[in-house]
């Protein structure tokens, strides 16, 4: 009983879709993180200069 307990639980595959997803989803992720973290920079200066121009003009 036991055994073939053991050996239904080994086949079973129904949450291999779902992990798999999951696992995509944090790739995904960590890509849009590590693409935010090296935009910072680059989005703040922006910012600074559209404001500069904005004051420099008033």
């Amino acid at each position: 009983m036991a055994k073939q307990l053991l050996k239904n639980l080994l086949n079973d595959e129904s949450g291999q879709d779902l992990i798999e997803y999951a696992l995509v989803a944090a790739v995904i992720a960590l890509g849009a993180i590590a693409a935010m973290k090296g935009l910072t920079s680059a989005i703040g200066n922006g910012f600074n200069t559209v404001g500069n121009n904005l004051s420099s003009n008033v």
